[in-house]
């Protein structure tokens, strides 16, 4: 998406007393500031917070549990299919578009060599 992302995740471990988005966000930031050039950093990511120069992330992000197959469904399906809904456009198709696990849960490609079957959770 060209200014989001959605993704499934599970945390194995908690991370003190830290909710998993939080350790996901915080963990990420990091990682992503420490690669970006600073000129990036300064043009794109710039803030003026009391404890933060950059921000990657928005404050206060969508997070959903996944308590149940028919819920994890529907954000598969969700995710799968918002970047060919009319408002993005990104793909005619969505096995098509590049940045999707569509293809993974289709016919099990892993195009990016790290995508886990969400169903296995319930269906064991």
């Amino acid at each position: 998406m060209p200014t989001h992302i959605h993704l499934v995740f599970r945390q194995e471990d908690m991370n003190g007393k830290e909710m998993p988005i939080g350790s996901f966000n915080k963990f990420t930031a990091h990682q992503l500031l420490l690669m970006l050039p600073e000129s990036i950093k300064q043009e794109h990511f710039s803030v003026i917070y009391k404890r933060s120069n950059h921000q990657i992330w928005q404050r206060d992000p969508l997070a959903f549990e996944i308590y149940s197959r028919k819920v994890a469904i529907q954000k598969i399906n969700y995710i799968h299919f918002n970047p060919i809904s009319r408002r993005w456009k990104l793909s005619n198709d969505d096995l098509d578009y590049y940045y999707s696990s569509a293809r993974f849960y289709e016919n099990g490609k892993d195009d990016f060599g790290f995508l886990n079957n969400i169903f296995i959770e319930f269906d064991g």
